[in-house]
């Protein structure tokens, strides 16, 4: 069985007062390599999802610079940005830690 390719890893959330995602802290891929972590907007972020980017929770190992402990997937449905398996009438990333 392959292995799905992702386009991108989030490691922390930024909520606003609303409840709707500020910013997250993300790793994107970039070919066979991982950038350094980038802070992606909502909007950056709703925009990749919309192009069908592949987006999960996760984290990266230390000292092993491209290996990640990765999560669920993340979606954008009804325009809210949840992770897979959640309904929400808010954005939800669950157990992403909030920075």
């Amino acid at each position: 069985m392959s292995r799905k390719k992702l386009d991108g890893i989030i490691e922390a959330v930024h909520y606003t007062a609303g409840g709707k995602i500020a910013v997250v802290r993300a790793y994107e891929r970039h070919g066979v390599v991982w950038s350094d972590h980038v802070l992606l907007e909502r909007k950056e972020l709703s925009e990749r999802l919309k192009q069908g980017k592949r987006f999960v929770v996760g984290e990266r190992k230390i000292y092993f610079g491209s290996i990640f402990e990765t999560g669920t997937a993340v979606h954008q449905i009804e325009g809210n940005i949840v992770t897979e398996g959640q309904t929400s009438s808010r954005d939800l990333l669950t157990g992403v830690p909030v920075f």
